[in-house]
């Protein structure tokens, strides 16, 4: 019976939700260099309502890459009231044409919500089904978390979306260039055989992700 026991106090260990927030306020202290699943709390009489503001994400940022994509990032890095708070908001602007291509979160799910334009986006699940939809101007979409997604600008025009977040630090993992820019690399008869390619191929993509 004891083994039973222990084994049940076990799993509702691991299954508990995370414990409710301590205080009211847990601003980050991004000069403490620590880091408990988190960043460590600021001292609450130097904390500022500036803690909790951004304006980044006003305006467009210019676009002026090869995928024709430009993404302004604002989690706890930028913003340390988000710290705790498990939430984070980004922008991202696209050229006509561009392509945000396939990556993940892997701590995150995130909502879209269109400013701009018209785009068609999508996300593969863990059984290889496309989910694909076109969306424009004041409409949303969810990409669940840690399944890869996509974004490109089918329209004539710019476009732009604010991205939202469950997570204060949410990662992100591009496909590509995680796998042909990895440092150390990747060894190449591994990209060989999961991508059915050569290795003069690998060595020809690799050579495009290398930094300039």
């Amino acid at each position: 019976m004891r083994p039973f026991l222990t084994l049940l106090a076990l799993f509702f260990a691991t299954v508990a939700a995370d414990s409710d927030l301590l205080q009211d306020l847990c601003v980050a202290d991004l000069s403490a260099g620590v880091k408990v699943n988190g960043y460590a709390c600021k001292n609450a009489a130097t904390v500022t309502s500036d803690d909790f503001y951004f304006a980044a994400l006003a305006n467009p940022y210019p676009v002026n890459n090869t995928l024709g994509v430009a993404v302004t990032p604002g989690n706890v890095e930028k913003v340390p009231g988000f710290n705790t708070l498990g939430v984070s908001v980004s922008r991202v602007d696209y050229a006509p044409g561009g392509v945000n291509p396939p990556h993940s979160h892997p701590r995150a799910s995130e909502v879209i919500f269109v400013l701009e334009g018209e785009l068609e986006v999508g996300f593969i699940t863990t059984t290889n089904a496309l989910m694909t939809k076109h969306i424009k101007k004041g409409e949303v979409f969810v990409f669940p978390k840690g399944l890869l997604h996509y974004q490109k600008n089918i329209g004539k025009v710019d476009a732009a979306v604010i991205a939202a977040f469950n997570s204060q630090l949410p990662g992100t993992q591009s496909v590509a260039a995680s796998l042909f820019s990895a440092t150390p690399a990747v060894p190449e008869d591994v990209l060989t055989k999961a991508f059915h390619i050569a290795t003069p191929e690998v060595e020809k993509i690799k050579s495009r992700f290398a930094r300039k």
